[in-house]
């Protein structure tokens, strides 16, 4: 700060200030106060978030030459997106609800900093309309939509009742939130089981129940609010029907204050674990060009009608017989985002900012072109052969893939912690293809070159769904994991397995551990067959 001559307010918490860079520079900004617009200039934005999706919002800002604010928790004092901002400030605590979730925290630093816009990135306080409309009473450009519009489309119960209206397709449910234990027994006996208990402040999986059966209900509904409650500060949850055999299609807008909106195609996100989102990739397998338009009309109305503005996803539910349903607006940016912008060549963290500053969408409708296939692969810390569950550790060995057609957006490097107080995700493989086969081929030759080591991680679940049958087919939903997935067949045939527990035991018999040793201990030098099978294991 003394170097460049930026004064950094005393009573900001300690040991905040992590370095200082960048350019005085920006766009417009926009703030509405009923129909009057102001125009500024944004020099420096706070980025509300972490881990990769805060890094992704960093670099953005550093192409458009505005300065990023980064915050971070205790265990997060040395993180990558720490280290990238031009600034950092700490907030004291570990868990969600003492530091990212700080909605006061978090505006005092920016308003003490000189901010003056806020990015909330996707989880956290992305879709809480109290949070924008804090932020906008402060003088700060809250980088999404008008808190009245997330109050509108991010609940999910008020949004239903919007699509309703517009004679939108819906799932059968609440379009309110359940009032107690009563009501949810009364509403799912009305729809019949099987029902999904979801929550009504946030999506990602979170707050999230499949109910089959009557007995069921309770403790699903106990644990849905609390998971809600935990990830959102808000434990309301809503009920709709159960859809079987569903896929999971949404689609992306952008929306400007002057009354655009586009739809920038759709995304197939069936692939999923625990409700999550695993492969994501775009064009849908299952989509033609009528029902992509169809799709897309529909979500642009729904924007519309509540006054929209700044990036957003429209989520549907498609069925056996290519129907699709009203799911859900998630009003922010999406953690799948980067296939649209593989193939549309749309920056969508660019197009955020420029909305936010007034600026009108860069084309219409029809100047929007799609080229080739994308697909995602979301690597978190999980343990496939365990349920998915969390794993902790360090990274003792950590290499993103890189190469033609591959886009990584990481979060981590070699020698960091992955704790269990925030989402498991680490990192994002995209890869690009001329068509679905090609980017497929890819992402495997990507999957093979990212080497962890430290914690589990979903890699080898991506290569089995990368090399289903089904998978390749298109011919898939959202149960894949129930219905075609053996934790058993993820790590090569039981030939390649056998030959692994030779080799281990004829090194070990012979008195080559303590050679064995030293050589892992150190970055090795070319491809035995030894190291393969290690690095193999550790995926």
């Amino acid at each position: 700060a003394a170097k460049t001559g930026l004064g950094v307010p005393k009573d900001l918490p300690t040991r905040q200030v992590i370095s200082t860079r960048g350019m005085e520079r920006g766009g417009l900004r926009r703030h509405r106060r009923g129909d009057l617009v102001k125009t500024h200039i944004i020099k420096k934005i706070l980025i509300a978030n972490r881990g990769e999706i805060a890094v992704r919002v960093i670099r953005t800002c550093r192409e458009m030459g505005i300065r990023t604010v980064a915050v971070f928790s205790e265990v997060d004092r040395t993180a990558m997106h720490v280290r990238l901002a031009d600034e950092a400030y700490a907030l004291k605590g570990n868990t969600a609800a003492d530091t990212y979730l700080r909605q006061d925290l978090i505006i005092d630093i920016a308003r003490k900093c000189g901010a003056d816009a806020i990015h909330p990135g996707y989880g956290f306080l992305s879709e809480n309309p109290d949070f924008a409309e804090r932020a906008e009473s402060c003088g700060l450009n809250f980088i999404g939509p008008p808190a009245s519009a997330i109050r509108a489309l991010g609940d999910k119960t008020a949004a239903r009742t919007v699509a309703h209206q517009l004679k939108i397709p819906t799932v059968p449910g609440t379009k309110e939130a359940i009032a107690d234990e009563r009501e949810a027994a009364t509403v799912a006996a009305q729809i019949g089981y099987p029902i999904l208990i979801k929550a009504a402040a946030g999506g990602g999986g979170k707050g999230m129940r499949i109910v089959k059966a009557a007995g069921e209900l309770v403790g699903s509904l106990r644990m849905a609010k609390s998971e809600a409650k935990s990830a959102f500060g808000d434990e309301r949850v809503y009920i709709e029907k159960y859809v079987e055999q569903p896929r999971h299609v949404e689609i992306q807008i952008l929306a400007d204050g002057h009354g655009n909106a586009v739809f920038l195609g759709e995304r197939e996100c069936s692939i999923q674990r625990r409700h999550q989102k695993v492969i994501e990739e775009t064009p849908s397998p299952i989509v033609d060009e009528a029902m992509r338009t169809a799709m897309g009309e529909a979500a642009v109305r729904l924007v519309q009608a509540v006054g929209y503005r700044n990036a957003g996803t429209v989520e549907f539910l498609v069925d056996a017989n290519k129907h699709f349903y009203f799911l859900e607006v998630n009003t922010r940016l999406q953690v799948e985002h980067p296939v649209t912008e593989t193939v549309t060549g749309i920056d969508l963290v660019c197009e955020q900012i420029r909305i936010a500053q007034g600026q009108r969408l860069p084309c219409t409708q029809e100047g929007i072109e799609r080229r080739g296939h994308a697909i995602e692969c979301r690597i978190c810390a999980e343990d496939p052969e365990d349920q998915f569950f969390p794993s902790t550790g360090t990274l003792t060995h950590y290499v993103p893939p890189q190469g033609p057609k591959v886009r990584v957006d990481n979060g981590l490097r070699e020698g960091d912690a992955v704790t269990m107080f925030y989402d498991p995700l680490m990192a994002k493989v995209i890869t690009w293809g001329r068509d679905r086969e090609e980017a497929i081929s890819g992402m495997q030759r990507a999957l093979a070159e990212f080497t962890v080591e430290g914690v589990r991680t979903t890699i080898p679940f991506c290569k089995f769904v990368l090399a289903n049958e089904h998978f390749r087919k298109g011919t898939f939903d959202t149960r894949f994991v129930e219905t075609e997935f053996i934790a058993g067949k993820m790590h090569g045939s039981s030939e390649q397995r056998d030959l692994a527990a030779a080799i281990a035991a004829v090194l070990l018999s012979s008195g080559a551990r303590q050679k064995v040793s030293t050589e892992t201990n150190h970055q090795q030098k070319g491809n035995s067959a030894w190291k393969k099978l290690r690095l193999e294991s550790h995926h």
